[in-house]
């Protein structure tokens, strides 16, 4: 009896059709990451102009809630801010509130309203109005890439 070496054209015809439909299935889940990923980073910003427009605040309401007083001092870092308290919606006031803002937000200032465009796509946006402090987010898979 001959001993059997190695795989059947056959054997090998129907792992590579596996593998096959395997891909087909799994990489439209991958696909869809990246835009996933600005959403995610995004909402992080988000969160983070939430924070940043909150503290200063803060800041201003501690120091006697003047209207006088534009400025306030975070961190070592001179925030300008309205005369409700929260940070100017320029790279002096909020901008300056975040203390670093990554590459892949680019902020754009306009009216009292700063808005950030996340990843390049001009409609994966959040938005930030001085008046009020507060943020808004125009962020789904669609708007970013998806």
């Amino acid at each position: 009896m001959k001993k059997q070496a190695g795989f059947t054209l056959v054997e090998l015809v129907v792992v590579i059709a596996v593998l096959g439909i395997l891909a087909a299935t799994a990489l439209p889940r991958f696909v869809n990451v990246q835009s996933n990923a600005r959403v995610a980073a995004g909402n992080g910003l988000a969160a983070s102009l939430r924070s940043a427009a909150n503290l200063a605040r803060a800041s201003w309401v501690a120091a006697g809630s003047n209207a006088a007083v534009l400025q306030v001092n975070m961190d070592g870092q001179a925030v300008t801010v309205n005369a409700t308290g929260f940070p100017t919606a320029d790279a002096a006031g909020i901008v300056s509130a975040l203390q670093q803002v990554d590459a892949q937000f680019v902020p754009a200032h306009a009216g009292g309203v700063t808005t950030f465009t996340v990843g390049g796509f001009a409609a994966c946006t959040v938005t930030y109005t001085a008046a009020t402090g507060t943020v808004v987010t125009a962020l789904n898979a669609a708007n970013c890439g998806g």
